[in-house]
Order: C-alpha cells, then sequence, then structure tokens
C-alpha cells in the first residue's frame, strides 16, 4: 500500500475509526458516505421495476405505500432497499396475469417491521414522536420507554434525539437543567455510536427525562415576548443602550448614559432596559419546581424589590 503496488479500495458500514485496524486506516483516505434521500431509494427501485437490463425481467407491480414503506424502512442504504424488494418480489407468486404483485402487506412480513413506525413522512411517525413528547411530560416512565423502543425498532435515530431534545428543553427546562447538558451528551454520542449500541444511551436519557421534575416556564415566557413582539412591533432601543462603538455613534446619543453593572456592588446597577412602550411588561414566571428554579425566583424578586427603590 505505501509503495503503490497495492490499490485497496473498501467500503463497510462500520466505523472506520474502531473496525479497521490503525496500521492500515493510517494509510489510507477515508471518505463518508452520506445516507441517500427517500426519494432517491424510490427512484432506484422504480428503475428496477421497469427496466429489465437494471432490475427485474418479469412483470412486477408495487403499491405507492409499500414503495414509501421501503424507502424509509431502510434509511438511506439503497443496497438493503434493494435486498428487501428482490425478497418480497420472489416470495410472491405471479396472480392470474402473470405479475407478482407487491402489497404493503407483503412487505411488512418481509422485512417483520410495521409501517406505521416506519412512515417518516406520514401521520403515524408523528403520532408516535407525539405520543412520546407527551408520556415524558406526564411523568410516565413505561410508556416513554414504549415509544422510545418503537423508534429505534424503526432505526430513526435522527427523529429520536432532536424530539428528545426539544423535550429537554421545553418540558423539564429550567427545573432540572443538568438533564439537558446529560441530554445533549448522550445523544450526541448515541449519533456517532449508531444502533444498536444507541439504543442503551437512549434509555438513560429516556427514564432522566420522565422522572425529572417538569417546568415550562423559560418556553412561555419566550413565547409571551414574542406574542408581545407581534403586539408592540419593533420598539425603538434605549438609547444608551445602543451601540456606541462605530463613528459618529456619540453624536447621536448613544451609548452614553450607559451604566457598567460590573462596576456597582453586586454586578447590578438599577437602569432600564425594555423600550418605553413595553417598559413595566413581565415575561417570566419561575415554578416552585426544585432549588434551582426556586433560587432563580429569589434573585429575581429581589431584583424587582430594587427596582421600586
Amino acid at each position: 500500500m505505501e509503495s503503490g503496488l497495492v490499490i485497496m479500495i473498501g467500503a463497510t458500514t462500520e466505523n472506520p475509526f474502531f473496525s479497521v485496524t490503525p496500521a492500515i486506516r493510517s494509510r489510507v483516505q477515508i471518505f463518508e458516505l452520506e445516507p441517500l434521500s427517500n426519494q432517491d431509494v424510490k427512484e432506484a427501485l422504480q428503475i428496477a421495476l421497469s427496466n429489465p437490463e437494471r432490475g427485474f425481467d418479469f412483470p412486477v407491480e408495487l403499491d405507492e405505500d409499500a414503495l414509501d414503506f421501503i424507502a424509509t424502512s431502510t434509511n438511506g442504504d439503497l443496497r438493503s432497499a434493494f435486498n428487501s424488494l428482490d425478497l418480497a418480489v420472489l416470495s410472491t407468486p405471479e396472480n392470474d396475469k402473470g405479475i407478482r404483485h407487491i402489497t404493503l402487506d407483503i412487505m411488512e412480513n418481509s422485512l417483520q417491521r410495521s409501517y406505521i413506525t416506519m412512515d417518516k413522512d406520514g401521520d403515524g411517525h408523528y403520532d408516535v414522536l407525539s405520543a412520546l413528547q407527551k408520556s415524558i411530560r406526564g411523568s410516565d416512565v413505561d410508556a416513554s420507554l414504549h415509544y422510545a423502543a418503537r423508534l429505534i425498532e424503526a432505526g430513526d435515530l435522527p427523529s429520536l434525539a432532536r424530539r428528545l431534545t426539544v423535550i429537554a428543553y421545553e418540558d423539564i427546562g429550567l427545573a432540572n437543567p443538568e438533564a439537558q447538558i446529560h441530554t445533549v451528551t448522550a445523544l450526541d454520542a448515541a449519533q456517532k455510536i449508531g444502533f444498536p449500541e444507541a439504543r442503551i444511551l437512549i434509555a438513560n436519557v429516556v427514564i432522566d427525562l420522565a422522572l425529572s421534575p417538569k417546568s415550562n416556564s423559560a418556553y412561555v415566557a419566550m413565547d409571551k415576548a414574542l406574542a408581545d413582539l407581534k403586539t408592540s412591533g419593533h420598539l425603538p432601543i434605549p438609547r444608551h443602550l445602543r451601540d456606541g462603538h462605530y463613528s459618529g455613534s456619540k453624536e447621536l446619543g448613544n451609548a452614553q448614559d450607559y451604566l457598567y453593572p460590573h462596576n456597582y456592588p453586586g454586578n447590578w446597577v438599577k437602569q432600564d432596559y425594555l423600550p418605553e412602550k413595553i417598559r413595566n411588561h413581565h415575561y417570566f414566571q419561575a415554578e416552585d419546581t426544585g432549588k434551582y428554579e426556586r433560587a432563580l425566583a429569589q434573585r429575581k424578586e429581589a431584583i424587582d424589590r430594587l427596582r421600586k427603590i
């Protein structure tokens, strides 16, 4: 390999940084191939169905929902998609018209999987994700694990990781910030590891989130601020908060009376920050979910008292 006498070209579904010996790995260039999109897989399968030279040399009909099922269940792996279709076709007898008709039921039996868990673009997929989030929000750890298992069986790690990350911030929020750190770290590792081992990390995350105290106070506060923005529009920013670094800013009166909080005891000084029209509006309302959010509430109450002095 070093002299160029041997040129080796290889492909693997495993992570080469784990599965290829260091001596070989150090002498090759590694390129990561991205999964094909569902549409790419569908187009390749349709070619196999319609072109006798590049596919089946006998008539095959494939229902649209069965085509969708193969494309989503094989997660962008065209070899797996071809193998799945081949198994279904070869195990299906011809009908009285001499055609092998592949239905969704046939594809499900061939792959031993259910369409409802694989329908990434349909209602079934989003129903499972919704049920997962609502089960975690409701602190039902068994139901949470059940719906997570359905997504694991479907091999849909990206959707599972996205939804669990959202849950950590939307539903657990300030009640347990450490759960968010744990979630992001574990899911990042899970996506690097992949299935089947990723299920172990996901199990830890799901159980942690389901049994964690819950708070949506941050999420609600932001929605209140956004709603206020739609009502009030983009109000003028107080001049003392505006950027004062560019030439001519002082002539405009920008940043002239700004008080730097770090120059004052407790790193706080009384001054206005909101635009004048909404100066007395409040968005964040802490919940009594535990010591962390309770501490935030106490800090806010103390600052509010100082503002009134």
